[in-house]
């Protein structure tokens, strides 16, 4: 594990104490029941996950969460979209690879192809290294046009339960299947410190400023889902943030 990695893991797990220690509740660390159905989450969860405010009230614009970066490989959808959902994640979290699997497909055709929503991604690689050389994968995919499409293989080989297993000839084996052109590029890029940048400054966002506990967290307005909740639950939640966008 690299030290930035390392750092990385440190600042979410001292986020998750404090958590802890406020709320009075018991957090569950991944463990023999890792790949339990009821969490919903991963990394540090409070179980069944969910739909609460932010504690300060402030939207994901106010705090300047939304990016709108019309050069960014890692969104998706009209960068002047009313309203945008903010994902952080993990490729070796099982219940992000639900939400990507069962429900993606259909907010992307109601919602992002039709002008209503952008969606940003954020790595969250609490998991360790393997977590990291899967986000830079990705990211060293991006590089060639080729983001969503490596994403949406990583999760279509991801299982439903415990945590992908993402090795060097997996992720060139991806690589290969989405139709990367340039292979040697590639690999270089990763190694792209600028790539490795990136992940740590999404992952640094998720720690500090949104303090996420587990995978996925999402953001919309001012409120925080936790897990991977029903379709229904985002399309609700969307559906009263674009009324509000609209009313105003």
């Amino acid at each position: 594990m690299t030290g930035s990695t390392q750092r990385i893991l440190t600042i979410v797990a001292a986020v998750a104490v404090v958590v802890l220690l406020a709320a009075g509740v018991m957090f569950s660390q991944d463990g023999g029941d890792e790949g339990s159905a009821d969490a919903g989450s991963s990394a540090q969860s409070s179980g069944g996950g969910g739909k609460s405010a932010d504690e300060g009230g402030a939207s994901e614009e106010e705090i300047g969460l939304v990016r709108r970066d019309a050069d960014d490989v890692t969104a998706m959808g009209d960068v002047d979209a009313p309203v945008v959902l903010i994902e952080y994640s993990d490729y070796r979290c099982p219940f992000c690879g639900s939400f990507a699997r069962d429900t993606m497909p259909e907010l992307k055709e109601e919602y992002i192809d039709t002008g209503k929503l952008r969606f940003e991604w954020r790595d969250f690689p609490v998991f360790g290294e393997e977590s990291m050389e899967g986000a830079l994968a990705a990211r060293a995919a991006g590089e060639q046009g080729k983001y969503w499409e490596y994403h949406d293989a990583v999760y279509e080989d991801a299982p439903e339960r415990g945590h992908l297993k993402i090795t060097k000839k997996k992720i060139m084996d991806w690589a290969k299947e989405v139709g990367v052109e340039d292979m040697k590029k590639f690999e270089k890029d990763l190694d792209d410190p600028r790539l490795r940048k990136k992940v740590e400054a999404d992952a640094q966002e998720a720690a500090t400023q949104v303090k996420a506990t587990g995978t996925p967290t999402f953001v919309l307005g001012d409120q925080r889902m936790v897990g991977a909740q029903p379709t229904k639950a985002f399309k609700d939640l969307i559906d009263e943030e674009l009324e509000q966008v609209e009313g105003q």
